[in-house]
């Protein structure tokens, strides 16, 4: 009776939501079928079986589970299910093995488990949730529903015990209460709050929204940098004339050329070879200085914020670097940019230029040293070499730096060399 546990997909994974089951309750399932769309919290990623038989579902489409939570069990030929849908629970007495199986990985604490043998997890906001056949309150009735559907049925006011699931196993799931709640007629619904007064106040109706896995970890680890990062920022203006130039000649030439975007990743990770503690971290009263150069670029995605990475940046070509950042933010719109390509970055590039945004400060990602704020360029009058007033494209670049790694002195010098490698771009397509 082989279970199907919340897979780890990343390193940085601690729950998942189980976007959609590609296999019906009931099916005949071979090792390696894909059987569910999971949402990581970097990713939307398939998972396959690990063990061939009938696959029958334990969570419902929507739930979020931690790792290491059992999600489904695949039943050997002739294995009969109980009456929830999983597998008979084996006779109650000591454990063959001598010790009780959580259904969580080796390793894992056992604390932060649910007693053995209970279906009960936590739910998307963290809390302890119905196990999915616990008894509804005011009812005897044992009702099957997913904890979105159960939290969300306390808001509308919707007796589960009337509702018939659509779920996996006759399983209540969100879109079961939704449609009952449109469903029920004027009269039964709650009597409307009266309208604030003139000037009173009033926010209007409220809508809640809830957080997808990835926008839930982009909420906690800002939170965690701003809370634990002692940063500081130093701001610079590049002067990106000549660096437009080279571009409008290699787009004539060529019929294509790099963005300002990709010589600015190619001119960090330049300064980062230079500059060792730049590309590393500080960690537990100890600096981390990391081998390879990959510079993370930040991609908005809908209703989200990505950073996919240009590993060693330093030695590809900025040619290279373009290419690859546009296959990455093409990938991260289409929601297909997988785990791998979102880790291992040692510096992030965080650039607002094309909205139009000319300087702001980013906030510095944990295990990092900095992150770059870019602006767009602007054309202002500057003063030339023989002191006439010269209309020049000025760019702002703002870094920020954790103060733990990086001093006043380190951040300047190192933007000062960025600012230079843009201000002499025939040195970034060597």
């Amino acid at each position: 009776m082989p279970e199907i546990t919340m897979p780890r997909l990343s390193d940085s994974m601690e729950e998942g939501t189980i976007l959609r089951w590609l296999v019906a309750d009931g099916a005949q399932v071979a090792r390696g079928d894909e059987i569910a769309e999971i949402e990581t919290d970097k990713a939307n990623m398939t998972y396959e079986a690990d063990a061939a038989g009938v696959f029958r579902p334990v969570a419902a489409e929507g739930d979020a589970l931690p790792v290491g939570a059992v999600i489904a069990h695949v039943l050997a030929d002739g294995e009969a299910p109980s009456a929830n849908g999983a597998p008979a629970a084996a006779p109650a007495g000591p454990v063959a093995s001598g010790r009780a199986h959580t259904g969580l990985p080796a390793g894992a604490r056992a604390s932060s488990a649910p007693p053995a043998g209970s279906a009960e997890v936590a739910d998307a906001e963290g809390s302890a949730a119905f196990s999915p056949s616990m008894p509804d309150a005011g009812s005897g009735a044992r009702v099957k529903a997913s904890p979105v559907a159960r939290r969300l049925a306390g808001e509308l006011g919707v007796e589960l015990a009337s509702l018939s699931g659509s779920g996996p196993g006759g399983r209540i799931v969100k879109a079961d209460v939704e449609a009952a709640a449109s469903a029920a007629p004027a009269a039964a619904q709650p009597a409307a709050a009266p309208a604030p007064a003139p000037g009173g106040g009033g926010k209007g109706e409220l809508t809640l929204v809830e957080l997808s896995s990835t926008q839930k970890t982009i909420a906690r680890r800002m939170a965690e940098s701003k809370a634990t990062i002692p940063d500081f920022q130093v701001r610079t203006e590049a002067d990106v004339t000549d660096l437009l130039a080279l571009r409008a000649q290699m787009k004539a030439a060529q019929g294509g050329a790099p963005s300002v975007n990709d010589f600015v990743v190619k001119a960090t990770a330049l300064a980062l070879r230079e500059h060792p503690r730049a590309n590393g971290a500080y960690k537990d009263g100890a600096f981390e200085l990391y081998g390879r150069v990959n510079v993370g670029v930040a991609v908005a995605g809908e209703g989200t914020l990505v950073v996919p990475t240009i590993f060693d940046a330093d030695v590809q070509p900025v040619t290279a670097i373009a290419q690859q950042t546009r296959a990455l933010a093409e990938r991260v719109r289409e929601g297909k940019v997988l785990p791998p390509e979102l880790s291992g970055g040692t510096f992030t590039v965080s650039n607002l230029g094309m909205f139009g945004v000319t300087s702001f400060t980013a906030i510095v990602t944990s295990g990092q040293a900095g992150i770059l704020a870019v602006g767009a360029a602007v054309e202002r009058p500057a003063f030339n070499a023989a002191g006439e007033i010269v209309k020049r494209s000025l760019m702002d670049l703002s870094l920020s730096s954790d103060h733990r790694i990086l001093y006043g002195a380190d951040s300047a010098r190192f933007l000062a060399r960025v600012r230079e490698l843009l201000e002499q771009p025939l040195a970034l397509l060597a």
